[in-house]
């Protein structure tokens, strides 16, 4: 049932053509305009932090607005809250660059303690080479062992608080007054489905998708990986509306 749910997607409508002609003037001008780019990289390398809250606010909230799609057949809904989704996204974009430079640098440090020989003296560089052009078996483990180390200890608690505050976001009817109420976290947790929460986003997200494109996430040069990530925000926002449905009709 909940497939068939999936698989029915409404066709396509004139709001899914403004949708997609507005996320193509997104990006177009950083592929038009050498000028933009380099002010990107700029801004990016300047304030990593700042852009990192900039990307997953506009990227992720993108993905839940698809996901809103997929639930409802609409790319906005009364009580949906757009701007505390945002918020909250920008936050974690935040999040999700401290766990990078955290687990990008302390997993290279634990695979060298367990005797691992890396060829300098941090072997975190390692993961600065430019795989795809010289090939490197210890690169590409130690991206994966980034990868696992990071959605094993991070993920969990990162989705958790994400379907928090999302919950949060809804019972106070989507306005960023009401977001800045106290969050009742014990009365949100207890109401979760934690059956969907562990057998699809932990159990099967987690190692099924998260583990390996976070391989390839650390394996592209160091100042593309944060883009990478928020992008893959839009697929993460996808997948926890598939969760809220699959929830609703377990």
């Amino acid at each position: 049932m909940f497939a068939a749910k999936i698989i029915s997607w409404p066709n396509m409508k004139k709001q899914d053509f403004i949708f997609i002609i507005f996320v193509c003037l997104l990006f177009v001008p950083f592929f038009l305009s050498d000028q933009v780019f380099r002010f990107y990289e700029r801004f990016n390398t300047d304030h990593p932090f700042l852009i990192s809250f900039i990307k997953f606010a506009i990227l992720s909230t993108l993905g839940e607005i698809i996901g809103l799609r997929i639930r409802t057949g609409q790319y906005m809904k009364n009580g949906f809250g757009i701007m505390p989704r945002a918020l909250v996204w920008g936050f974690l974009g935040i999040a999700i660059k401290m766990a990078f430079i955290i687990f990008g640098e302390g997993a290279p440090r634990m695979l060298a303690l367990m005797g691992a020989d890396f060829p300098s003296e941090n072997p975190a560089d390692v993961l600065r080479q430019n795989f795809f052009t010289t090939f490197s078996v210890l690169q590409l483990i130690t991206a994966f062992t980034v990868s696992v180390t990071m959605n094993t200890f991070f993920a969990p608690v990162f989705m958790t608080i994400h379907k928090i505050t999302d919950s949060h976001i809804v019972n106070t009817g989507g306005t960023l007054k009401g977001f800045f109420k106290p969050i009742n976290v014990g009365k949100i947790m207890s109401e979760i489905n934690w059956k969907v929460q562990w057998n699809f986003v932990f159990k099967q997200t987690i190692p099924l998708f998260w583990i390996p494109v976070h391989t390839i996430t650390f394996l592209l040069p160091a100042g593309t990986r944060i883009l990478f990530a928020a992008l893959l925000g839009i697929v993460l926002g996808i997948l926890l509306s598939w969760a809220s449905l699959k929830s609703r009709l377990e």
